[in-house]
C-alpha cells in the first residue's frame, strides 16, 4: 500500500472516529439531560423556545394564576427491553393511568416516543429515577398553577396538558396570555372570599344543591366577585369529571326561575311607561283566574294596595295588575332591552341562554311578571338589575380590568325611575321579606325570591330556588348583589324561602363586603318598624 493510501486510511479511520465521539456525546447530553431525540418529538415540540404563558392578577395586582417548571416523564420504547416490568413499576405510582394502558405505551419497539405522566411533582420524579429504567426520561415543562387554590376556580377556568385555557378566562383571554401578556381580572380576591366563604357556609347550613353570588359595580359594570358553589379547584382538574357539578359556574352557566326578584322590573317598567304610578291602587283580595289557572296570593294582607306595598308584601296578585297595565308589547321591550330574552354578555365561555316562551301570551305574561316561566342566569338577571342602582344606566357586565374601557351603557329607565323602586326595595327590607338582609349602617334595598324548581313539565312543590337581589346603600348605590340558592333545605327553623336562606346570606355578605369597599356606615335617628310581614311561601301561584 503507497503512503498516500495509509494517509487516507488513517484520515477516514479518524473522521469515523470524530463521528462516533460526537455520536456517544450526543447519546451522553440526551441521558443525563432528560430531553428526546429531535426526530422522537411532535411537530409543535420541535419549535422554536416558547413564551412561558403570563400570569392573571385581579384588580389589586394579587396573583391568582401563573405558571412554574414541572417535569413531565415520556419513554422511548424502542430503548426498553421489558416492556411488562416497566409498566408495572410505573403502575405503583401511577395507577391512574392503568397497567394495560401502560403496557401498551411501551410495547412497540418501532415508537421512539410516548407520554407517560405530565406535570410530575418532584417526588414522582425521583420515584421514578430511583427505578433505573433504560428508555425513561424527562422533559421540563411549564405547568399552570392557581395559588389560591378553588379560590375563584369557576371563574380562572383551567387549561389542558399543552397550556391551552379550555376553560373560563384562561379560555377567554388565552391568546393574549400564550403570547405572555398579562391579564388582569376586575375581581377583588378580598370580596371573593367572602362570596365563596358564605357560600360554602350556606351549604352546610342549608344542604343545598348548588349556589351562585355575584357582586357587581353598578356604575363601571366591573364584576368584583362572581362565586359558584360546589368550588372548583383549577389545581386539581382530575378530581372533578366532566359531569361533576363543580365544573359549572352557575353564576353565568345554569339559569334558574328566580321567582320575585323580577317584580322590582315589571313595576319599573310600568311606572317608566307612566302606566302607573307608586301610590296607584289594586284590588288584591282576589285571585286573578288566567284560563285554567289561578294567580294567588298565600296571605290576604289587604282589600286594595298601592304599587309600593306590591312590592313590600311581594304580591303575586298585585304585579299581575301592574304588568296588565303595562301590556304585553311593552313588557316584551322591556325585557328585550333588559338583556333577559339573550345570553349574559360576559366574557367568559359558558354563558347560557335563557329558557323562554316562544311568544308571550296573556299567562306567560302574568308569570314572567313576578318571576315564573321565564329562566335566566343570574349574571344575565343582575345586569339589568344593577340599572337600579344606576340612575337606570344599564353597564355591560365585565371581568377584564380596563381603565381605558368605554362601554356604552343602555338606558333602561329615567333615574327617576329607578330611584323611586329603590326605594320600593328599601322598603321591603326595612318592614317586608328582606329584613333578613339588613344590614345595620349600609342601607340595602333589595327583594326576596323563592320558586318552585321545575319538574318533568310542572313543579317540585318540596324544591325551592331561593335568591335575594340587591343594590346599596339606597340613599347613593354603587354595588349590586345578587345571591342564587339552589334547593336550600329548611333546618333548625330556617325556612327554604328566600327570607330564610338566600336573604340572610346576601346580608353576612353585605356586611363583609362594604367596609372593603369603602362604604360609609350611616346609622338613622330612627328607623320604622317592621310589620311582621311574610313573603309569599312559594311565590308561585297555582301556575
Amino acid at each position: 500500500m503507497s503512503e498516500a493510501s495509509r494517509d487516507r486510511t488513517r484520515l477516514a479511520g479518524l473522521v469515523l472516529c470524530g463521528v462516533f465521539v460526537v455520536m456517544a456525546g450526543r447519546g451522553g447530553y440526551l441521558a443525563l439531560s432528560g430531553k428526546p431525540a429531535k426526530d422522537a418529538l411532535t411537530a409543535a415540540e420541535q419549535t422554536a423556545p416558547r413564551l412561558v404563558r403570563a400570569d392573571i392578577l385581579d384588580r389589586n395586582g394579587e396573583l391568582i394564576a401563573t405558571s412554574v417548571d414541572t417535569y413531565s416523564l415520556w419513554a422511548n420504547p424502542s430503548m426498553i427491553w421489558d416492556a411488562e416490568e416497566v409498566a408495572l413499576g410505573l403502575n405503583e405510582m401511577f395507577p391512574e393511568i392503568g397497567l394495560d394502558v401502560l403496557k401498551a405505551k411501551l410495547s412497540d419497539p418501532k415508537r421512539k416516543f410516548e407520554w407517560v405522566k405530565r406535570g410530575l411533582t418532584p417526588r414522582q420524579r425521583e420515584a421514578v429515577m430511583a427505578l433505573k429504567f433504560e428508555g425513561l426520561n424527562f422533559r421540563s415543562e411549564m405547568r399552570r398553577a392557581y395559588p389560591l387554590g378553588e379560590l375563584a376556580g369557576s371563574v380562572l377556568g383551567q387549561v389542558d396538558l399543552d397550556g391551552k385555557g379550555i376553560a373560563g378566562a384562561e379560555r377567554a383571554f388565552n391568546a393574549e396570555l400564550k403570547a405572555g401578556k398579562p391579564v388582569q381580572l376586575t375581581l377583588d380576591i378580598e370580596v371573593q372570599t367572602a362570596l365563596e366563604a358564605e357560600l360554602a357556609a350556606a351549604a352546610t347550613g342549608f344542604d343545598m344543591d348548588g349556589a351562585a353570588a355575584i357582586l357587581m359595580d353598578t356604575h363601571t359594570g366591573e364584576i368584583l366577585g362572581m362565586a359558584s358553589w360546589p368550588a372548583y379547584d383549577p389545581n386539581r382538574p382530575s378530581d372533578f369529571p366532566a359531569n361533576h357539578p363543580a365544573r359549572v359556574n352557575r353564576a353565568i352557566g345554569a339559569v334558574y326561575e328566580l321567582g320575585s326578584v323580577f317584580k322590582p322590573l315589571t313595576v319599573a317598567a310600568a311606572l317608566e311607561a307612566g302606566v302607573v304610578r307608586p301610590d296607584t291602587r289594586f284590588n288584591v283580595s282576589q285571585p286573578i283566574t288566567l284560563g285554567r289557572f289561578e294567580v294567588t296570593d298565600t296571605h290576604k294582607f289587604a282589600e286594595t294596595a298601592n304599587v309600593t306595598d306590591i312590592i313590600v308584601h311581594s304580591s303575586n296578585i298585585g304585579t299581575v295588575h301592574v304588568v296588565r297595565e303595562l301590556g304585553i308589547p311593552r313588557q316584551s321591550e322591556f325585557l328585550r332591552k333588559a338583556g333577559l330574552l339573550d345570553k349574559a354578555a360576559i366574557e367568559l365561555p359558558g354563558s347560557e341562554a335563557p329558557i323562554k316562551p316562544d311568544q308571550l301570551s296573556d299567562v306567560t305574561a302574568a308569570t314572567i311578571s313576578y318571576g315564573h316561566g321565564l329562566s335566566v342566569t343570574p349574571m344575565a338577571f343582575l345586569g339589568a338589575f344593577a340599572a337600579l342602582g344606576n340612575g337606570g344606566q344599564m353597564m355591560p357586565p365585565t371581568l377584564r380590568l380596563d381603565p381605558k374601557r368605554k362601554a356604552a351603557p343602555v338606558t333602561l329607565m329615567s333615574a327617576v325611575t329607578a330611584e323611586t323602586v329603590t326605594r320600593m326595595m328599601r322598603e321591603s327590607v326595612i318592614r317586608g321579606s328582606g329584613e333578613t338582609a339588613d344590614v345595620e349602617g349600609y342601607r340595602v334595598a333589595g327583594k326576596t325570591g323563592t320558586g318552585e324548581k321545575p319538574l318533568n313539565g310542572g313543579y317540585d312543590k318540596n324544591a325551592n330556588i331561593s335568591s335575594f337581589a340587591a343594590v346599596f346603600p339606597e340613599d347613593g348605590p354603587q354595588y349590586a348583589l345578587i345571591v342564587t340558592l339552589d334547593d336550600p333545605k329548611a333546618r333548625e327553623g330556617r325556612g327554604a324561602t328566600a327570607s330564610g336562606s338566600s336573604a340572610p346570606v346576601a346580608g353576612r355578605i353585605i356586611e363583609r363586603v362594604a367596609p372593603i369597599l369603602g362604604v360609609t356606615p350611616r346609622f338613622d335617628a330612627a328607623r320604622p318598624v317592621r310589620t311582621g310581614l311574610s313573603e309569599q311561601t312559594p311565590e308561585r301561584s297555582a301556575l
